[in-house]
């Protein structure tokens, strides 16, 4: 059994208002095709809420009325209810919101969902301003792991004229620049109960070790040194490289590696994503794979089961 941490589903009325791939609204297909091959369970939700990814004019992801993100959850609770363990859910928040922080706790109570999904920078700017504070002391005080996803418009989008050069370059630079201005902030010494993932597979965080080392001694930041502080940071599988999976293993370790595919919507060859594990050439494949999800999201034997 194989637990996938990253994968997306949006309700029928967002693929009608919004131009998105119809593979999130195919929850079947990816529950079908994801089964075929092992993965029984997939960590699903939104990175924008009741919103969009891809850049609509006018639209502002995080000018989402209370009715539209209820609505929202709504519909992912009752689909996760409706397929029997092969799913659970993450729970959508802008992490600068205090409504939406005290409304994430509330859905946080409901059953159907195991973790928090938040972009890992809003607005142009990283969740080291004291405003995430509430979020940070509220993520640790529920224990829900926290997936921090690129937004639609990461940091220096503007500067990058090309859609995938913003979708494979920028975002995954955005999710390195983001966890490390959380680290560089003190949050982790200051919530050490923290359950932070860093998509695929940290960006270029495992390349950065000694660098952020060096930049917490030339800002004077108190803590134990951040190469230490990386090993509680969980990273996903979701990358194309091994290169780049090899140098996450080596940093953060094999206990903070998660099963990841980013699937729906990117069009991820799920053979290729378990034969990426695979070429790790882990004595221990199944913490990878199943163990460590199982632990760091609750997923107990029984959800298991039903799942498979």
């Amino acid at each position: 059994m194989t637990i996938d941490v990253h994968g997306h589903v949006t309700p029928p009325e967002l693929l009608k208002k919004f131009p998105m791939p119809p593979v999130l609204g195919d929850v079947d297909g990816m529950i079908e095709r994801k089964a075929a091959l092992g993965i029984t369970t997939t960590v699903v939700g939104s990175p924008v809420g009741y919103g969009t990814m891809l850049p609509v004019p006018g639209n502002d992801n995080y000018n989402q009325s209370p009715a539209d993100l209820a609505r929202f959850h709504e519909w992912v609770a009752e689909t996760v209810r409706a397929k029997a363990g092969a799913l659970t859910g993450y729970v959508y928040a802008n992490p600068f919101s205090a409504d939406d922080v005290a409304r994430a706790a509330e859905w946080l109570r409901e059953k159907e969902f195991t973790g928090l999904i938040v972009n890992s920078s809003v607005r142009g700017e990283f969740l080291d301003d004291a405003r995430s504070d509430d979020f940070f002391a509220m993520a640790e005080e529920t224990g829900a792991p926290v997936l921090l996803h690129p937004p639609a418009v990461p940091v220096a989008a503007g500067s990058m004229k090309k859609v995938g050069g913003i979708e494979h370059v920028v975002r995954p630079c955005d999710i390195t620049m983001g966890v490390a201005a959380i680290l560089l902030a003190g949050r982790l010494p200051r919530f050490p109960g923290l359950k932070l993932i860093a998509p695929n597979a940290g960006g270029a965080l495992a390349l950065l070790r000694e660098k952020l080392d060096m930049a917490q001694r030339r800002d004077n930041v108190d803590g134990p040194p951040i190469s230490e502080q990386l090993t509680k940071i969980y990273v996903d599988t979701a990358t194309p490289s091994l290169p780049a999976l090899k140098a996450a293993l080596e940093v953060f370790g094999p206990d903070r590696l998660l099963f990841g595919t980013d699937s729906p919507p990117l069009a991820t060859s799920l053979d290729a994503a378990l034969g990426m594990v695979d070429a790790l050439g882990l004595s221990d494949v199944d913490a990878v794979l199943h163990d460590n999800a199982a632990a760091l999201f609750g997923l107990g034997q029984e959800e298991l089961r039903r799942a498979s």
